[in-house]
C-alpha cells in the first residue's frame, strides 16, 4: 500500500505537465489509495526497468473510440511510459466504439508487426479470432479499462477491483437517494465488459443485502459512449419515471452528459458514477443547485501507464500474465499479478477515489 500511496503522490507531480500536450513521435489514428494534490511538475515520466530492453520495440495501444475524453487520457499515459523507455508508441483511435472499428485497427497493427497490442475492448468476446490472430504473429496482446476473454489475453489492467468498483456505486446510490425509491443506471454500451461487470457486482450486493431492499431498480439505459445519445437517454429516464430519485453512471461520457441535463432543468433527480473531474466541476455540490453531489474514479492517466509497463513486462518476458508474476512499473512501484474472477489474471491499479464538493477544485485542472 505504501508504494501504491507513493505512486499516486508522484504521478499528481506530472500529470499537469501531460495535460498540456504530448509531443513526440508516437503514431496517431483516428481510423486505492487517495491521490495527493496536485505538485510540482516533472517533465517526463521514470524509466522503465533497467534490465529491459523496450527499446527499438514498438507498443500499440487500442482505445475504444475516438472522441472519448477518458481514454484519450489512458493514451497519453501509456505513451508517456513507452517514449521514456526508448520505444515507439502507436495510438489507436477507432473511428466508433464498435467491434467492427477494432477489427480493423487490430488487422492492420499485426500487418505493422508491432510488438504489442493493449487493447480497451469494445466487446469481450467477439474480437477473439481476430486477437487470436495477433498471437499467432508473436504479438503479445493485454488488455485495460475494458477486458477481452481469459483466453484472449496476457493479462488485464484493472483500474479498481469490481467488487469495490460496485460497492462504492452502490453505497453513493443508498446514500444519495436516502436509502429507498426508484434509481436507474445509464451505461456505456450494452457490450462494455467492465460496465457489465460492475452492474452485476451492484445487483448482487443488492440481491445480498437487506440493506438496499427498499431500493427499486427501474432501468438499465445505453448511450453508447456518445455524448448525444447518453443526453437523449437522460431525457427519456426523466419522462418515463417522475418518481426516479438517482441515476448512477460509471460512465465518464454518460455521467457529464447527464449531468447537465439534470442541472439545465433544474431536476431534483440527482446523479453519481465515474467521472472526469475536469469535465463534472460544474455540476458537484451538495445543494439543489448541482446535480451531482460526489463520484469517483481513478486516474486514467495512471491506467495507460500501468498498460505501457504492463506491456513492456509481457514483451521483455519478465512476466507472462501468470498469477504471481511480479514486476515493477517505474516510479508507481510493485505489481503483482493476480487472479480475476473471470478465470483470467488481472494487475489492479488501486481503489476508487470518492470526487466531493472539498476535493473538486484541486483536481479539475488535473485532469
Amino acid at each position: 500500500m505504501k508504494k501504491k500511496l507513493i505512486s499516486c503522490i508522484l504521478s499528481a507531480a506530472m500529470i499537469s505537465t501531460l495535460l498540456m500536450g504530448c509531443g513526440g513521435s508516437a503514431a496517431q489514428d483516428t481510423a486505492g489509495a487517495e491521490p495527493a494534490a496536485p505538485a510540482e511538475k516533472t517533465e517526463e515520466a521514470a524509466p522503465a526497468d533497467a534490465g529491459s530492453d523496450a527499446a527499438g520495440k514498438t507498443y500499440a495501444i487500442v482505445t475504444k473510440a475516438a472522441g472519448n475524453p477518458y481514454n484519450e487520457k489512458e493514451a497519453e499515459g501509456f505513451k508517456e511510459v513507452i517514449e521514456a523507455s526508448g520505444a515507439e508508441a502507436i495510438i489507436k483511435h477507432p473511428e466508433a466504439a464498435t467491434v467492427d472499428a477494432q477489427i480493423a485497427v487490430i488487422n492492420s497493427l499485426i500487418s505493422q508487426g508491432v510488438d504489442s497490442i493493449c487493447i480497451a475492448a469494445n466487446d469481450e468476446n467477439a474480437l477473439k479470432a481476430c486477437i487470436e490472430d495477433a498471437r499467432n504473429a508473436g504479438i503479445k496482446v493485454s488488455c485495460l479499462d475494458s477486458k477481452v476473454s481469459p483466453d484472449s489475453r496476457s493479462t488485464f489492467v484493472n483500474q479498481a477491483g469490481t467488487k469495490e468498483i460496485g460497492q462504492a456505486l452502490m453505497d453513493a446510490v443508498y446514500d444519495i437517494s436516502g436509502g429507498s425509491g426508484q434509481w436507474a443506471i445509464l451505461s456505456a454500451t450494452s457490450q462494455a465488459s467492465n460496465q457489465n461487470a460492475w452492474i452485476e457486482a451492484m445487483k448482487e450486493i443488492i440481491e445480498n443485502d437487506d440493506k438496499y431492499k427498499d431500493l427499486e431498480l427501474v432501468e438499465i439505459a445505453y448511450g453508447d459512449d456518445e455524448s448525444q445519445k447518453s443526453t437523449d437517454q437522460t431525457q427519456a429516464l426523466l419522462s418515463k419515471y417522475p418518481d426516479l430519485k438517482v441515476i448512477c453512471s460509471p460512465t465518464t461520457v454518460g455521467i457529464a452528459a447527464a449531468a447537465k441535463v439534470l442541472q439545465d432543468q433544474g431536476s431534483s433527480v440527482k446523479l453519481t458514477g465515474l467521472g472526469l473531474p475536469s469535465e463534472m466541476y460544474a455540476y458537484i455540490g451538495d445543494d439543489d443547485a448541482h446535480s451531482c453531489p460526489y463520484m469517483f474514479l481513478w486516474n486514467p492517466i495512471d491506467v495507460g501507464r500501468l498498460g505501457a509497463y504492463t506491456s513492456i513486462a509481457l514483451v521483455d518476458g519478465t512476466i507472462t500474465g501468470a498469477e504471481g508474476d511480479t514486476f515493477t512499473a517505474g516510479d508507481m512501484g510493485e505489481y503483482t499479478v493476480t487472479a480475476a474472477g473471470d478465470g483470467g489474471t488481472e494487475v489492479i491499479l488501486g481503489a476508487p477515489f470518492k470526487f466531493e464538493p472539498s476535493n473538486i477544485a484541486e483536481w479539475k485542472d488535473v485532469y
